[in-house]
């Protein structure tokens, strides 16, 4: 479900964290985290991943109940599952720490 997904992605950035900064792993491995972090959304950042996909699908929504049938192109957008969802949607919101 999209609210597991989006915990998943947010709990992996903090699973990072806690590798790159555990000096009990090797080196190598810590520097792997670290630069899978370098690039890795915060989790601000999936949340408004949701938001915005959230506010997509109601927009389109209105626009297809006033104007009648979408254009495909835009019409598989409300057909496809969001990718991530809001924050204020998800029961439980997880916190970042950098």
């Amino acid at each position: 479900m999209v609210h597991e997904r989006t915990r998943s992605v947010v709990q992996t950035r903090d699973f990072l964290r806690d590798l790159s900064r555990d000096s009990s792993l090797p080196e190598s491995i810590r520097l792997q985290a670290e630069r899978l972090l370098r690039h890795y959304p915060k989790a601000a950042d999936i949340w408004l991943a949701g938001r915005l996909e959230e506010r997509r699908r109601e927009e389109l929504s209105l626009l297809a109940d006033k104007h009648g049938p979408l254009h495909p192109a835009l019409g598989c957008w409300l057909a496809a599952d969001p990718l991530f969802c809001d924050e204020s949607s998800n029961s439980s919101s997880t916190t970042e720490i950098d």
